[in-house]
């Protein structure tokens, strides 16, 4: 590998650093200790925090050692949001999902061999510390000018909603967590967001003024996607790393839906290929872009890294068979459930004509275009062409007694999911 520094930076993972130069020594002379935190205010890591555990499984491939921490502490306050204070979670809450983040970082770092990563809970050190010694032993060396000029303080103290002394101290407790993982364990480099930079800024200047120790921090970009819409975010709402809120299907699906315009910084920032793989799909990408070759290649590394190659084989085959070039009865249930929920759909208490069902589901807009597409050949009921006008769907069409597939024409797919129906309704 070429040094570390110039392989994230060609990869666009830096937006900011405390002094480069003194970082890329200290890489060079070697191993680092590094960490990056996840607060548990959710039950599940985001695509956001995903780029964060990749670029601690980058450094540790360059051999450097990473610590993933979830805040078990600062979970229970959260940093400060933008307009508004956060609901505070029950301890109970927050020490589940405390579990749930711990075992997603943990399926993407090593955890074997001479720089094993080792997951830490900052609970660990601040559940036994009094008020008094933290004001004491940390707080002396927080200065509230300072503390006030970061940028997510200034924004809410200029709001109307103000803010509390709870997530005002928010950054005391993280610089702490920098300060107590550089006595355990040395670590001497911080990574986050660039939205972070605050936080991570304080933990270097705690470090410097208690023990006198020069540390480093690193910040990566935000992601902003060329359509102006925020990363990580789906049709259906936030892409999570959990696969019972985001099943590996619409994980794929994400990806694989990627605008061109994005997709090259998506390789760079999130695939561990060469620079010579990477470079070929970009060029792919500008001379076919129908065939979404870059997109293909990044949804199945991340659905394999993340959900395993069985997953992703099983999501590939859902995927194809959609549109027709596979067997829709070859699928589980559960993975056939998963694709359908990403498709318009209809729900229905009994089948009928696939005129109605066409428009049902929004692929025709009235019944007579719904009969142009059947006589015209455009129409299809689990990938079997329909020309008959008067077609009905059965029982017998359901896919695992349940589901119909329709498309129109070659790209148009929707789902019709029969339903029960409710006793004692009135149907004329």
């Amino acid at each position: 590998m070429t040094d570390i520094v110039d392989e994230l930076k060609w990869r666009g993972l830096i937006a900011l650093s405390t002094d480069e130069d003194a970082l890329r020594k200290a890489f060079a002379d070697g191993p680092v200790t590094v960490y990056c935190g996840f607060d548990p205010t959710a039950p599940s890591l985001h695509l956001g925090n995903l780029l964060q555990i990749l670029v601690l499984r980058r450094l540790q491939q360059a051999g450097h050692r990473p610590l993933g921490l979830v805040g078990g502490a600062t979970g229970l306050i959260g940093d400060p949001k933008p307009t508004a204070e956060r609901v505070l979670n029950d301890p109970e809450v927050v020490e589940g999902w405390v579990g749930r983040l711990r075992g997603q970082i943990e399926k993407l770092l090593d955890f074997e061999g001479s720089n094993a990563a080792v997951m830490v809970n900052n609970l660990d050190w601040t559940s036994g510390m009094s008020a008094i010694n933290l004001l004491r032993d940390v707080g002396k060396y927080f200065r509230v000018n300072k503390m006030i000029a970061k940028e997510a303080v200034a924004r809410r103290l200029n709001s109307d909603a103000g803010i509390s002394y709870t997530e005002f101290s928010y950054q005391v407790l993280q610089g702490m967590d920098f300060l107590e993982l550089n006595r355990r364990y040395g670590c001497t480099l911080q990574t986050g967001g660039s939205d972070q930079w605050g936080n991570l800024t304080a933990g270097v200047d705690l470090i410097h003024k208690a023990d006198g120790k020069s540390v480093h921090a690193l910040a990566t970009p935000l992601i902003v996607k060329a359509d102006g819409t925020k990363f990580g975010k789906s049709e259906t709402g936030t892409v999570w790393l959990d696969p019972e809120l985001t099943t590996p299907y619409a994980f794929y699906q994400f990806w694989l839906n990627s605008d061109d315009r994005d997709i090259s910084s998506f390789l760079r920032l999130y695939s561990f290929r060469s620079h010579e793989e990477i470079e070929e799909l970009e060029r792919l990408t500008q001379e076919r872009p129908a065939a979404r070759a870059a997109q293909r290649a990044l949804a199945e590394e991340l659905t394999t890294m993340l959900h395993g190659a069985e997953e992703c084989d099983r999501v590939i085959a859902a995927s194809k068979a959609l549109f027709g070039q596979g067997e829709l009865a070859d699928l589980d249930p559960a993975t056939l459930a998963a694709a359908v929920a990403e498709l318009p759909r209809a729900e229905t208490a009994e089948l009928g004509e696939l005129v109605d069902l066409f428009v049902a589901t929004g692929l025709a807009p009235s019944r007579s275009a719904a009969r142009r597409t059947l006589k015209e050949g455009g129409a299809y009921l689990n990938n079997a062409k329909v020309t008959d006008e008067e077609a009905t769907a059965s029982e017998a069409d359901l896919l695992h007694g349940r589901w119909l597939l329709l498309r129109r024409g070659k790209r148009n797919l929707a789902a019709v999911e029969l339903v029960p129906a409710v006793a004692g309704t009135d149907r004329d």
